[in-house]
C-alpha cells in the first residue's frame, strides 16, 4: 500500500468517526456536564488564578512531597501549546476557512467543563507513588466504575493512541518548521537536515524522559512561560502592524461562522468539524490527557486542579490559538484558498515570513522547536501514568521512555499529512472512551464542587479529606495524615477546619 492509499483510508475513517461520532457525544457532553455544573467555567475565574499559586508541602528534609499546582499547569501547557496552537489552527483555518475559528472558541468554553470534571475525579483518585502521586483515567475508571479490566483498556489505548501518535505529530512539526525556515534562508536540498534533526530530538527526548517526571516538570516550567509569551508578543506585533485589518477579520471570523448558505455544499459542516476537531486537539479538553498530570499536584482540594486545568483550556484556545489565527488572518484575509493543501504550519509561517522576512521564518521555528519539544516531555507524562497503572515498575517506565524516544525519531521523518491523519484518529477513540466515563462519574464531580463552594461560603480555604464523604469508595489518599500539612482556616489559613465545619461544608 503507497502512502497515498494509506493516507486516503486513515482520512476516511477519520472523516466518518468525527461526523458521525465526535462531534455529537463532545457537544452533548459538554452541554451535559456544563449544566450539572452550573457552568464552573464561568463562574469560578476568579478561584482558577487563586488555585494555580498553591504551593506543595514539603518534608521534614524540605522536600516536596509532590508536584505544586503550578508545576502540573506547565506541564500540562507544554503538552497542551505547542502544534495544535500553530499547525492546527492554520489547518482549521485551511478546512474551514475563518468562521472555524469561532467554533474552536465556542468548543473551549463548552468543553472546558468536562476538563474540570477529568481532572477533579483524577485527583480525588490518585494513589502514592515514592514521593509524588500518580492517577488519571484508568485510575478513576478502576476506584470509581470498580473495572481493573476497563481501566487496563483505557491505558493501553491511550499509550498507543495518545503518547505515541502524538508525540510523532510534535516531532514532526519541529522539522517542518526548521526546514521551512532553511528553506527560507536559501537551502534547496533539507533531506540531511531531518535526519540529523530526528537524531537530535530522540537524543534530548531519551536524556530528558529517562530521568523522570520531577525532570520533565523543571524544563516545562521554565521554558513553557517564555516561549508563550514570545508566540503572544510576536502575534501583537503582527497585528499592530495590521491593525486597520482587525474589523476585517472578526467580520469574516463571526460572519462566516453562521453562513448557513454553504451548508448545502457541506462546507458547513467541514468548518464545524475543523473548529472542533482542531480546537480539542489543542486544548484537550474531556480528552483524558491532562487528568494524568493534574492528579500528581499537592492540593488541598480536589476541585483546585479541576479549576486549575480549566484555566489551561482558556490560555490555549482562547489567547495562543487566537495569536495564530490573527497572524494569519490580518496577513493573508484569503488564506483558506491559499491553504487549500496545507495542513501543517506552513501558512502561519508564510504570514510570519511576510510581515518580518526571513526573521519570522527563523523566530516561529525557534518558537515551535520549544514549545513542540515541551509538548512531547508532556505527552511522555501522561503515558507514563498508563504505564505505571499496568506495571508499577521502573523498568516498565524505562521501556516507555525509550520506545516514545523512538518514536520522537520516526514522527521526524514521515509525511506531515500522515502524522495528522494519524492523530486525528486516535484522538477520537480516546476522547469517546474518556468522555463517557465522565459521564458517569460526573456526579460525585458536581458532589465535590459543592463541598468546595460551601467552605468558600463560610470564608474558609477548602480542605477535602475521605471522611468528609464515607459512601465514596477506593479514595487511598485525602486522610487526616496527608492533610496535615494543608493549614486551612479563614483566609489567613492560620488554623485547621473544625469537625463541625468540615461535618457542615460536605453537606
Amino acid at each position: 500500500m503507497t502512502n497515498e492509499d494509506l493516507l486516503s483510508s486513515i482520512s476516511l475513517i477519520e472523516d466518518t468517526a468525527w461526523t458521525w461520532l465526535g462531534i455529537p457525544v463532545i457537544v452533548a457532553v459538554g452541554l451535559y456536564l456544563g449544566f450539572r455544573t452550573r457552568l464552573v467555567q464561568l463562574r469560578h475565574i476568579p478561584d482558577m488564578f487563586r488555585a494555580i499559586t498553591d504551593k506543595a508541602t514539603s518534608d521534614e528534609s524540605g522536600r516536596t512531597r509532590s508536584l505544586s499546582a503550578f508545576q502540573t499547569f506547565t506541564i500540562t501547557a507544554s503538552a497542551r501549546v505547542g502544534t495544535g496552537n500553530i499547525a492546527g489552527v492554520a489547518g482549521a483555518i485551511a478546512m474551514g476557512g475563518p468562521g472555524a475559528v469561532f467554533w474552536m472558541w465556542l468548543m473551549a468554553i463548552f468543553t472546558s467543563a468536562a476538563s474540570f470534571v477529568e481532572s477533579t475525579l483524577a485527583q480525588l483518585y490518585k494513589v502514592r507513588r515514592f514521593d509524588t502521586f500518580k492517577g488519571g483515567p484508568a485510575y478513576y475508571i478502576e476506584r470509581g466504575l470498580g473495572s481493573r479490566s476497563g481501566g487496563i483498556v483505557f491505558a493501553v489505548i491511550f499509550i498507543f493512541c495518545f503518547a505515541l501518535s502524538f508525540t510523532s505529530l510534535q516531532s514532526n512539526t519541529i522539522v517542518d518548521a526548521a526546514t521551512g525556515a532553511a528553506t527560507e534562508l536559501g537551502m534547496d536540498d533539507t533531506t540531511g537536515m531531518v535526519w540529523i534533526l530526528a537524531v537530535v530530538l530522540a537524543g534530548l527526548t531519551g536524556l530528558v524522559v529517562l530521568a523522570g517526571l520531577r525532570r520533565v516538570a523543571q524544563v516545562s516550567q521554565r521554558v513553557v512561560p517564555i516561549m508563550a509569551m514570545a508566540y503572544i508578543l510576536l502575534g501583537l506585533v503582527v497585528v499592530a502592524f495590521n491593525i486597520e485589518a482587525i474589523p476585517a477579520v472578526f467580520g469574516m471570523i463571526f460572519g462566516e461562522a453562521f453562513n448557513f448558505t454553504s451548508a448545502a455544499g457541506g462546507a458547513f459542516g467541514a468548518m464545524i468539524m475543523a473548529g472542533v476537531q482542531r480546537g480539542m486537539f489543542s486544548n484537550e479538553a474531556g480528552m483524558g490527557s491532562v487528568p494524568n498530570v493534574a492528579a500528581t499536584a499537592d492540593v488541598s482540594h480536589p476541585v483546585k486542579q479541576g479549576l486549575v486545568q480549566t484555566l489551561g483550556v482558556y490560555l490555549d484556545t482562547l489567547i495562543i490559538c487566537s495569536v495564530t489565527a490573527f497572524i494569519i488572518l490580518v496577513t493573508f484575509p484569503d488564506a483558506a484558498v491559499r491553504a487549500e493543501t496545507n495542513v501543517g504550519g506552513e501558512l502561519t509561517q508564510a504570514a510570519l515570513v511576510s510581515n518580518f522576512g526571513t526573521f519570522g521564518a527563523i523566530a516561529l521555528a525557534v518558537i515551535i522547536l520549544l514549545l513542540a519539544f515541551t509538548s512531547i516531555l508532556g505527552n511522555y507524562s501522561y503515558g507514563e501514568m498508563n504505564v505505571l497503572f499496568i506495571s508499577n515498575t521502573e523498568t516498565s517506565r524505562k521501556i516507555y521512555a525509550a520506545a516514545l524516544t523512538v518514536v520522537v525519531f520516526l514522527g521526524a521523518i514521515i509525511p506531515v499529512d500522515l502524522a495528522w491523519a494519524i492523530a486525528g484518529v486516535t484522538m477520537v477513540i480516546i476522547a469517546l472512551y474518556n468522555l463517557v466515563v465522565i459521564t458517569l462519574l460526573g456526579g460525585t464531580a458536581v458532589r465535590l464542587l459543592k463541598h468546595y463552594e460551601a467552605q468558600k461560603r463560610q470564608g474558609l480555604e477548602p480542605l477535602f479529606l475521605a471522611s468528609d464523604m464515607p459512601d465514596l469508595r477506593n479514595i487511598e489518599c485525602w486522610t487526616e495524615a496527608d492533610m496535615a500539612d494543608h493549614r486551612v482556616g479563614p483566609s489567613t489559613g492560620s488554623a485547621p477546619l473544625s469537625d463541625t465545619q468540615r461535618t457542615h461544608s460536605s453537606r
